[in-house]
């Protein structure tokens, strides 16, 4: 059976998971750079913090600029769910924005790992059902559709087996 390996980047309230070094220079061309491969996003904020709720906005745009694509997949997070007494982002207004940009909603805690794996298991959800779609659309289309479109280089070692979250 033919596996496809899949980027999951994770962007939000402290520093994106790929790059943790604080030193580093080049964070945003990186961060970009991620953007630009990524295949699904978790859009991150802690629900103790209104600047990292409200930094997710702009984010999300520069996903969806970077990409081109309005229907990236993605899944909002609001962390630290165990800190319920310092919240400052009420439920509904996270559930609010969730429903204005169509996507899903999860409290959670890394704490006491509550509802991680369900916030990585919709994001891949999601990523699988976008690419499974994108494969019946390219085999629905004619050759002469086709025709007009540059081929991509076959690539090597695509039976290997291959499962990776970052």
């Amino acid at each position: 059976m033919s596996q496809r390996e899949y980027h999951i980047v994770v962007l939000g309230s402290g520093p994106p998971c790929y790059a943790r070094d604080p030193g580093y220079s080049g964070h945003r061309a990186i961060q970009e750079l991620y953007m630009k491969t990524g295949q699904g996003f978790l859009l991150v904020f802690s629900i103790t913090s209104q600047s990292s709720f409200y930094e997710l906005a702009e984010l999300r745009e520069q996903i969806r600029r970077i990409k081109e694509d309005d229907n990236v997949p993605m899944v909002l997070i609001g962390n630290k769910s165990d800190l319920e007494e310092d919240r400052a982002i009420p439920r509904p207004r996270a559930f609010a924005i969730s429903r204005e940009w169509n996507i899903p909603y999860f409290e959670t805690s890394a704490r006491r790992r509550a509802n991680v794996d369900e916030a990585f298991v919709d994001l891949c959800r999601q990523i699988i059902m976008k690419d499974q779609a994108n494969r019946r659309y390219v085999q629905a289309e004619s050759p002469s559709q086709r025709a007009g479109r540059p081929r991509k280089p076959a690539k090597r070692h695509r039976n290997r087996p291959k499962c990776t979250i970052l």
